[in-house]
């Protein structure tokens, strides 16, 4: 895809992917809308691109909105999700309201505008718990069970990227479905694993200036993620867009366990830490980690190490503390 000169809009251009994608998309000659109801997303993150891009305020259920957001453009690329592993758990019907209204409105403007270029953001939540690691783009897409409330998201994923496929036969000449894999950086959103930790172990600094902190977590350690830092992220993505049309997983291929994450973050305060291992939520993942091997072939390799990636977003969130929403019980 040649983004020189492209109208592009970016629902979902304030949040943390998105807000990387706009100034990916600038950077690539690229002119970018973006379409936004702020709810999680911010502003902030677009600061130093304000006078490039196009703002629209919307809410990407409303169908009156989207299409007069998608007019005059020459493509799209649909981020605007309810995401954080938090949500779907708390709020699954808003996951899917989001989702599914979402994903009709966005193909029902690309039709009456005649948009023929769609860009798709899917999740390493389709995957699930998948049978191979690195797991590649083609393995099965699944929902094991519909009665858990964390599949609101990996389902919702599944059927925006069915409707996006079949409704593209007709309605596209270029369809690219991207699925990140635990994408990471500063200003990532508060219900993340890495922000997380960051804060509670801030507090237990605080609280215990010495000796090594005892550290709950979720299950035993062992769990695995790839963790890809936001500036790979985006380099993955226009690697894509140089390649043919089709489905890519965008991450890292270096698998992580819990246990060492949490010594990382515990390093960034200059602490170690006893680690108290808990119940898995249901449904939580024990492996995740992608086949890059369709991104590494046009030309991609993540760059960044884990290390100084934590270093930097944790460094983020030392600073921002005072951002964090409040927590139940606090005013």
């Amino acid at each position: 895809m040649d983004l020189q000169g492209l109208k592009i809009l970016v629902t979902g251009g304030t949040g943390f992917i998105g807000a990387s994608l706009v100034k990916t998309l600038l950077g690539a000659g690229a002119v970018v809308r973006s379409f936004d109801n702020d709810s999680r997303g911010s502003r902030e993150r677009l600061a130093p691109m304000l006078g490039q891009v196009d703002l629209r305020h919307g809410d990407i259920r409303d169908p009156d909105s989207v299409e007069a957001a998608a007019e005059g453009v020459d493509a799209v690329c649909h981020l605007a999700f309810v995401n954080g592993t938090e949500f779907f758990y708390s709020q699954p019907e808003l996951v899917l309201d989001v989702g599914v209204k979402g994903i009709t409105n966005v193909l029902d403007a690309c039709r009456t505008h005649r948009i023929r270029r769609f860009i798709l953001a899917s999740s390493s939540e389709v995957y699930q718990s998948p049978a191979i690691i690195p797991t590649p783009e083609e393995v099965p897409l699944v929902v094991p069970d519909p009665l858990n409330a964390r599949y609101s998201y990996g389902g919702g994923k599944i059927i925006s990227e069915l409707m996006a496929v079949n409704y593209g036969r007709s309605l596209f000449d270029e369809l690219f479905i991207f699925r990140p894999h635990n994408v990471y950086g500063p200003f990532m959103g508060w219900e993340h694993v890495i922000p997380q930790f960051a804060l509670r172990m801030a507090q237990l600094v605080a609280a215990q200036p010495h000796g090594p902190l005892q550290f709950s977590i979720q299950g035993t350690g062992e769990e695995t993620r790839a963790f890809c830092y936001i500036d790979d992220f985006a380099a993955g993505f226009l690697g894509m867009l140089r390649g043919p049309s089709g489905i890519y997983n965008i991450g890292t291929d270096v698998e992580t366990s819990i246990r060492e994450l949490v010594k990382l973050v515990a390093g960034c305060f200059g602490r170690e830490v006893v680690i108290t291992p808990g119940p898995l939520q249901a449904g939580s993942t024990k492996r995740r980690c992608p086949d890059i091997t369709k991104l590494r072939a046009l030309g991609f390799t993540p760059r960044v190490e884990l290390s100084p990636g934590v270093r930097s977003t944790v460094e983020w969130y030392r600073q921002n503390a005072w951002r964090a929403p409040a927590t139940e019980g606090e005013s």
